[in-house]
């Protein structure tokens, strides 16, 4: 149907070490993101390499993949990463960040569908935007190679928004947290265990 993505180049700054490593209740937060990909034929992981990411990712059998030379920084750059790897192999990239583990089932294929007929899809809650749950077409890579290739890294929603992606709604903020500080993942981590966040 697709193949999968996530978004793990990060430099962590706030929450002081590598998110896709850290855990809650033995998994990793990378592995929680594959898991939402379950329905990708294949997955990667955009993730410099020699870092933590990128150790666990070999662990788990999935390719890493380095931002194109030159790249500005940002997961803009990770993500033309994943649609150069994917020419040849499937029109459909869908991209997760690795520091969202409450991410709710069903939300690649959901975004799968709607982008059918647009040149991609993404996330929507009543917070705003959840750029980086997205759908990217292959016809995605000219405008992006494009918008990267003046060194700047422009936001993601714009970039799609341009596009003109199909926009996907989710009901539920706090399905889509952002692991950002110690005290997040302790939040997340009693949403997944059933109690109060």
């Amino acid at each position: 149907m697709a193949l999968g993505l996530i978004l793990a180049g990060g430099r962590s700054l706030r929450f002081g070490a590598e998110k896709a490593a850290s855990e809650i209740d033995g998994v990793s937060l990378l592995e929680r993101a594959v898991d939402r990909l379950s329905t990708c034929d294949v997955v990667a992981v955009s993730c410099p390499p020699g870092c933590a990411a990128a150790r666990l990712a070999e662990r788990l059998g999935l390719a890493c993949l380095e931002d194109p030379p030159a790249s500005p920084r940002g997961p803009l750059a990770g993500v033309m990463a994943g649609l150069i790897w994917a020419q040849g192999k499937d029109d459909t990239l869908v991209t997760l960040p690795c520091d969202a583990p409450l991410l709710p089932a069903g939300l690649a294929e959901r975004l799968i569908g709607a982008s059918a007929g647009a040149p991609a899809a993404m996330a929507r809650t009543p917070g705003g935007l959840q750029p980086l749950c997205a759908v990217w077409r292959g016809a995605m890579i000219r405008p992006l190679r494009a918008a990267l290739a003046n060194g700047l890294h422009p936001p993601v929603h714009q970039m799609l928004s341009d596009a003109g992606a199909a926009i996907v709604d989710f009901p539920d903020d706090e399905a889509f947290l952002n692991i950002n500080s110690p005290d997040d993942l302790t939040r997340a981590a009693l949403r997944l265990r059933g109690g109060p966040a």
